[in-house]
């Protein structure tokens, strides 16, 4: 029996992609993912986490991310509530990990307040039949998709890292982070709109701009 975990890693930030990563084991191979001492992808250092990334790839059958650009998130939070919306791209991303990885069973972390529907929006997207256990906090109950928020998460901080080195440092891409928070203030100010990687649909991104806006109008 092939078993698979996945997980998110970006959904709250304002910058940067949002990533979804699937790992797969044959269940009879789960106890070398748990020897790893794998957790919960927040209660790790960057650089256990990219240790652990390097052992997870060479110990699984397969792993798989899918990152969702800024522009698709964008675009289906403008047109209806943001978290259902969110919810909805986020399992049909799962369900296209899940569907690269064909495992008999996935667990997955479950990003609506209700699991099961979380579940049932996942499995609409499927073209397969497959057993889902959709969970709230499954990176800390269920070994496999912790390994799958480490993969997400070390992915995502790649992309981060990328975006750092080519615009410098715009710090976590967190709303509640003041680098973060000064690089769009310093960005609206001297180009007037947001770059791609911003999501521009987030409430606080759109806070930032009206009042930078507002100064630079006042200045004149």
């Amino acid at each position: 029996m092939r078993i698979a975990g996945v997980d998110d890693a970006g959904r709250g930030p304002v910058i940067g992609p949002l990533v979804i990563a699937g790992v797969l084991v044959e269940k009879e191979n789960l106890h070398e993912i748990v020897n790893l001492g794998v957790k919960d992808s927040k209660l790790l250092s960057p650089h256990r986490r990219e240790w652990l990334a390097k052992k997870i790839r060479k110990t699984a059958l397969q792993c798989h991310f899918i990152a969702l650009s800024t522009s698709e998130i964008d675009k289906v939070v403008e047109t209806g509530r943001k978290l259902r919306k969110l919810n909805h791209l986020e399992a049909r991303a799962m369900a296209e990990v899940i569907a690269t990885l064909k495992p008999d069973i996935a667990y997955v972390d479950a990003s609506d307040v209700l699991p099961e529907r979380y579940k049932q929006h996942i499995l609409e997207n499927l073209p397969f039949k497959v057993q889902i256990v959709s969970e709230h906090k499954a990176d800390a109950k269920y070994p496999i998709v912790s390994a799958a928020s480490i993969i997400a998460k070390v992915e995502r901080d790649k992309a981060i890292k990328e975006l750092r080195e080519k615009y410098g440092d715009l710090g976590s891409g967190y709303i509640t982070d003041p680098k973060t928070v000064a690089f769009l203030e310093e960005w609206i100010k001297q180009h007037g709109n947001y770059p791609e990687f911003v999501r521009k649909s987030w409430k606080p991104a759109k806070r930032i701009k009206k009042n930078m806006t507002n100064k630079q109008a006042k200045l004149i």
